[in-house]
C-alpha cells in the first residue's frame, strides 16, 4: 500500500477543524482496533520513548463520547508462561509426592514451578512475583509436602506448616488441593476460617496438631492472642496473595503473626533440631511497605527473588475491550451479553466485578427480574452464606458470578471466560487481578475482558492502560514496587 504522508502543520490545520485527513489501512494483524480506523494500531508498528501515541480514549472525559470503545486483541493463541519441557521428576521432589502428581494427571511443571520448587528445596526463602493463573500453588505446597515426608519427625501438637491467605474462598481452594495430595501421602490438612464468633472460633482452633494450617491472618491473630495456637514448631510459611496480605486491612495481622513466628535468614537456619521456618512469599504484585515489615524478622539480603519477565504486562493471549457508557447504559449491556451468551450455550462461565457490595445485591436484584440464574460474592456476606458459593460456580452449578474484588485474587477461575468490569477497578493491580481470572493455566478458551468506563477517573487508568499497551511498556507505577526489596537474584522467563 502507498504511504500518505501529511505535513505537520496540515495536520494541526485538519485537527483544529475536525477534519479527518484520508488514512491507508494499516497491514498485519491489529494490536489495537476501533471503530476510528486512523486510530488502530497494527502489531509491528511502534512508537519511540518520546512520542506520544494519539489515544482512542483522549477525548472519553467528555460525555459526548458514549458509545465510543477499542479494542486490545490477542497477539497469540497460547499462554506466555506454556508448561516446560520437563518434568516433576526432573525437580528432585520425593518419589512420592510425584506420584501423588501423577495420579491427579499433573506431570509437567510450568515456568514458576521449575523455577521456585528448587530454590525452596535449598532452604531458601523465596518471592515469587509471576502472571496471576501460572501455577503459584502447587510451586510452594510441593516444597512443603517433600520437606514433611522427608523431616518426618515427631511435634509438640504445632502445626508444621502454615499458608496463610487473605480471604476464606481462596483458603478452602488451598485446603482442597493440599488434601488432594495429603492424601496420598498421609498428610494432615486443616483450614482455618473466620467470621464465625469467638464460640465457633475457639472450636475450630482444637485439634490443630497438623502438618499443614491453611489460615486467614484474622482467626490466626486471635487464636495467637489466646494463647489457643502456637507457631513454634514452623518449618515453613507462606504469605500467598501478599499484595492484598499487606495492604491496610490485613497488615497489622499479618505484622503480628509473623512477630510469633522465628523465620530462617540463611538455608543453614532451616536445617537441624533447633531449626527456623522457611519463608515464601507468593503473588502477581508486589506492594509497596513489604521490605520495612519484613526486616524486622529477617534479612532482606537472603531473599531470593524469581520474577517473571512478563509481571505487569496484559496478557497477550486474553482479548480486552473498553466501552465508554454512561451509568444508565451498563445495565442494558450486560443484560444483552448475559442473554445472548445464554443463547449461544457456552459452557464456560462469568466473572461481573462491582466496585462495592452495594451494587452486587442492587445488580443481583436486577438479574433476578429478568430471570438470569446467577450467584452473589462479597465480603459483606455472613460466613455461612459464602460458604460453597464459588464451589458451586465451579461444578457449573450457575454461569454466572457477581461479586467484589473477593474474587480475583488466587481463585482457581479455570471455568471462566469472560470477565466483565461492571464498575471500572480503582487501581491497575486491581485491574491485573480481575482480568488473570481468564487464560489461566488449565483453562478452556484463551478468555476475554469487557470493562465499561463511566467515570473521568477511569477514563484516567483507561489512558495509563491503553499509553502501555501502544509504547509496549509495562504498566507504570508497578514495577517500582518489586525494587523497593533489596534483591539477592532475579530470574526472568
Amino acid at each position: 500500500m502507498p504511504v500518505i504522508r501529511v505535513a505537520r502543520r496540515t495536520q494541526l490545520w485538519l485537527e483544529k477543524r475536525h477534519i479527518r485527513p484520508l488514512v491507508a489501512p494499516k497491514a498485519g494483524k491489529l494490536l489495537i482496533s476501533t471503530r476510528r480506523r486512523e486510530l488502530n494500531q497494527a502489531s509491528m508498528e511502534t512508537y519511540s520513548r518520546w512520542e506520544n501515541p494519539t489515544l482512542v480514549s483522549r477525548g472519553w472525559k467528555h460525555r459526548t463520547s458514549c458509545g465510543d470503545y477499542f479494542t486490545i486483541n490477542r497477539q497469540r493463541e497460547h499462554r506466555v508462561w506454556p508448561e516446560t519441557e520437563d518434568t516433576f521428576r526432573a525437580l528432585n521432589l520425593d518419589l512420592r509426592v510425584v506420584l501423588a502428581l501423577e495420579a491427579s494427571n499433573i506431570t509437567t511443571p510450568t515456568w514458576a514451578q521449575k523455577e521456585v520448587i528448587p530454590s525452596l528445596l535449598r532452604g531458601r526463602s523465596v518471592l515469587c512475583a509471576s502472571e496471576t493463573g501460572s501455577g503459584k500453588t502447587l510451586a510452594y505446597l510441593l516444597p512443603i509436602m517433600h520437606k514433611l515426608l522427608t523431616q518426618n519427625e515427631y511435634c509438640s501438637g504445632n502445626p508444621r506448616s502454615l499458608v496463610l491467605v487473605p480471604s476464606r474462598e481462596l483458603a478452602g481452594q488451598v485446603t482442597s488441593v493440599a488434601r488432594r495430595l495429603g492424601s496420598h501421602l498421609g498428610i494432615t490438612v486443616h483450614f482455618l476460617g473466620g467470621g464465625r464468633g469467638r464460640r465457633v472460633t475457639e472450636k475450630q482452633l482444637k485439634g490443630v496438631s497438623v502438618d499443614l494450617l491453611v489460615a486467614t491472618p484474622g482467626i490466626l491473630w486471635k487464636g495467637l492472642n489466646w494463647n489457643k495456637i502456637s507457631l513454634t514448631d514452623l518449618q515453613y510459611i507462606v504469605l500467598d496473595e501478599a499484595d492484598t496480605l499487606f495492604d491496610k486491612t490485613f497488615c497489622y495481622f499479618v505484622e503480628s503473626i509473623l512477630m510469633h513466628t522465628q523465620i530462617a535468614s540463611h538455608a543453614k537456619e532451616a536445617q537441624g533440631h533447633d531449626r527456623k521456618a522457611q519463608f515464601a512469599i507468593i503473588g502477581a504484585t508486589v506492594p509497596k511497605g513489604v521490605g520495612e515489615i519484613l526486616s524486622k524478622v529477617m534479612d532482606l539480603g537472603s531473599i531470593h527473588i524469581i520474577k517473571s519477565g512478563k509481571l505487569h504486562l496484559l496478557m497477550p493471549h486474553v482479548q480486552h475491550t473498553f466501552k465508554k457508557v454512561t451509568g444508565a447504559d451498563k445495565v442494558p449491556e450486560v443484560l444483552q451479553m448475559l442473554k445472548q451468551h445464554a443463547a449461544e450455550k457456552h459452557m464456560s462461565g462469568i466473572f461481573i466485578f462491582c466496585n462495592t457490595s452495594k451494587t452486587v445485591n442492587w445488580l443481583s436484584y436486577i438479574l433476578d427480574d429478568h430471570g438470569i440464574k446467577h450467584t452473589r460474592l462479597h465480603g459483606q456476606m455472613p460466613a455461612e452464606m459464602r460458604l460453597g458459593i464459588f464451589e458451586a460456580f465451579q461444578k457449573g452449578q450457575t454461569d454466572v458470578l457477581v461479586c467484589t474484588n473477593i474474587a480475583s485474587r488466587g481463585l482457581d477461575s479455570c471455568r471462566v471466560g469472560t470477565v466483565v468490569n461492571f464498575d471500572f477497578p480503582f487501581t491497575i493491580e486491581d485491574y491485573l487481578h480481575r482480568a488473570g481470572r481468564v487464560g489461566r493455566v488449565g483453562s478452556r478458551s484463551q478468555g476475554s475482558v469487557l470493562s465499561f468506563v463511566t467515570h473521568s477517573w477511569d477514563v484516567e487508568q483507561v489512558q495509563t492502560i491503553e499509553t502501555a499497551v501502544r509504547m509496549r511498556t509495562y504498566l507504570p507505577g508497578m514495577k517500582s514496587k518489586l525494587n523497593d526489596f533489596v534483591p539477592n537474584k532475579k530470574i526472568k522467563n
